[in-house]
């Protein structure tokens, strides 16, 4: 289990929002921590404020900006499925692309996004104003802070609000999204050589270091072109304008922050590709900036990512189970073909006495001796990583309040049914068949519907909800996808293809199939290069972004019509422009 914390220091925090646009710029806050006390004013407490926004839902909760960024692509939606998931629409709105300024999934990331800008300026504040003697460090990491909560608020709504955080006077700022970015990319650099480097100063992951920096620049020069012309009708963005600082255009400083990435050492691909995203990736060999979560009964950390994919009657444990919600399209599952045998596509479970769980129906049993970590000798089953499709098997659970076993004492393996449609065989299809097309509803016979993304490992320690697993925000994979794009998007294309190729044979799978590594590709074209994001990535809050850059966010698939270039920003929420005059709405939304 998990023990590292924020700054070693267990810290809850409890806001009340004042957002920025009103006429107060201090935030009412009270930090009740076991070190600091209640001193809302203390630095060190106001900068875990604004990394605690981070992981209070906001990139780690579907519910999150994992909403925006995700189900709005091929990689993912979350259908109405009978009686459950209705809410309104307001979840297939994000995939039928309905949504509206009165969204209750769009006003509330805003009010996480703008809330992490007003914890990240409340700390520069605190900080600016103390004489401690991390006085440097933290103030460069609130800054690399306050820069990822507006990139991501520009990224989603092309504007974001701003306010001098030494000026209690000062007026409220709305900055754009085409010219914010160019001034992003400078204020980051420019605290560069206040940044700590990555392991030292007591940095690791979770801490916004020098690393980190490289990453968020990165990022920020990829989709450079994107934001200043977002609404480009033919999606033909200029990736090779000159550069903000440095040489050369957008690409070469793309390579340029990669490659210090990629050649410092730090970093190194993992082998088994889903280490990345399980319980034990506190110390991940790829992650260079990520959201540290812990159960540690305060406010324990979110299983979301893997609980929203699991069927209801997919068990762990006797305590815990899925939601049956959330699952691909039958676009993302085809681009697959042909590359099954990716590392990164399914991995089955092997248990300590060699039984391997396989899914298909030939596993009968598998060994009751994991048990689920601080609790009542509860038996622990473990299903394959992936993309899981077809029939599902599993444990079932008996009246008696445990899972069925075997004579032998074993966990007996079973076909599952849906749980609220009891006579519905748990069957993954790749099809989705909605009765109207147009709509992303399924009847009560038809909520199996859908391949499941198990690619967070589900925690079963304390409940459904909560989590051991680190959210990566930044890891050593997507940053070879980032330049290997910018070397394509440069015509490198043999420089592309090798980095491509690195993701694909560093990757190993299980010893079942003989450890093989992944296949090389011989070829590379647009087509074939947006495939491989598309398999490194999936799942991981990147996929919008990169279906702007390649020109398809606007293209129809399954559920999802044809959309207008405007889509490509979600409306400035309804409750944000009644009360301040401040905010003009965005395109296509009045």
């Amino acid at each position: 289990m998990k023990t590292r914390t924020k700054f070693t220091i267990k810290i809850i925090t409890l806001f009340t929002f004042v957002f920025l646009f009103s006429n107060c710029t201090n935030l009412d806050e009270k930090v009740l921590d076991e070190v600091l006390g209640e001193n809302a004013s203390n630095p060190a407490g106001a900068l875990a404020a604004a990394y605690d926004r981070l992981g209070d839902r906001t990139f780690v909760d579907h519910s999150g900006v994992f909403s925006l960024q995700e189900y709005t692509t091929d990689v993912a939606l979350l259908p109405t499925r009978g009686s459950d998931w209705g809410d309104g629409g307001k979840w297939r709105s994000m995939h039928e692309f309905t949504w509206t300024p009165d969204n209750a999934i769009i006003s509330d990331n805003w009010n996480l996004l703008t809330n992490g800008i007003t914890r990240s300026l409340t700390a520069i504040q605190s900080i600016e104003e103390s004489t401690i003697p991390e006085k440097k460090l933290f103030l460069a990491e609130a800054k690399g802070l306050l820069a990822f909560y507006t990139y991501t608020t520009l990224d989603l709504y092309g504007q974001a609000p701003y306010r001098d955080p030494m000026n209690p006077k000062a007026p409220l700022q709305v900055l754009k999204a085409d010219t914010e970015i160019d001034n992003l990319i400078t204020q980051v650099e420019a605290i560069l050589p206040d940044l700590a480097e990555f392991g030292t100063q007591s940095t690791h992951h979770g801490r916004f270091t020098k690393q980190a920096a490289y990453s968020l620049l990165s990022a920020m020069y990829l989709n450079r072109a994107t934001f200043k012309d977002r609404y480009n009708a033919s999606s033909n963005f200029n990736f090779t304008e000159a550069a903000v600082s440095g040489s050369g255009t957008d690409m070469d400083r793309v390579i340029y922050y990669t490659s210090l990435l990629i050649d410092s050492g730090k970093f190194s691909l993992e082998s088994n590709y889903f280490k990345n995203f399980s319980i034990e990736n506190t110390n991940g060999l790829e992650l260079i900036f990520a959201i540290v979560q812990k159960i540690d009964y305060i406010r324990n950390g979110s299983n979301s990512f893997a609980y929203v994919c699991m069927g209801r009657n997919q068990r762990t444990s006797p305590s815990n189970r899925g939601t049956n919600a959330s699952c691909t399209t039958p676009e993302f599952y085809a681009s697959w073909d042909g590359n099954h045998e990716d590392p990164r596509f399914q991995r089955d479970y092997q248990y300590a006495d060699g039984t391997w769980f396989k899914n298909d129906g030939t596993t009968v049993s598998v060994p009751a001796t994991d048990i689920v970590p601080n609790s009542s000798g509860l038996s622990w089953f473990h299903f394959n990583a992936g993309l899981n499709v077809g029939p599902q098997y599993g444990p079932k659970l008996l009246s008696t309040g445990g899972f069925e076993m075997t004579a032998d004492n074993r966990i007996k393996v079973s076909p599952l049914f849906m749980e609220k449609s009891a006579t519905t065989r748990m069957d993954f299809t790749p099809e989705l068949n909605f009765d109207n097309p147009a709509q992303a509803v399924f009847a009560q016979n038809q909520i199996n519907r859908g391949v499941r993304i198990f690619k967070f490992e589900f925690d079963p320690e304390e409940g459904n909800g909560s989590s051991n697993v680190d959210i990566p925000l930044f890891r050593l994979g997507g940053i070879y996808t980032m330049r290997a794009e910018a070397y394509f998007r440069k015509g490198v294309n043999g420089l592309a293809l090798a980095d491509i190729n690195m993701l694909r044979t560093s990757r190993k799978r299980e010893s079942l199939f003989g450890n093989a590594p992944g296949k090389a590709i011989t070829t590379l074209d647009k087509e074939i290069l947006y495939k491989e994001l598309g398999y490194e990535m999936y799942w991981e809050m990147y996929r919008r972004p990169q279906m702007i850059r390649f020109g398809k966010f606007d293209l129809p698939y399954t559920a999802k019509p044809v959309s207008e270039p405007y889509r490509r920003f979600f409306p400035i929420p309804q409750s944000t422009i009644d009360v301040t005059k401040d905010f003009v709405q965005n395109q296509g939304y009045n």
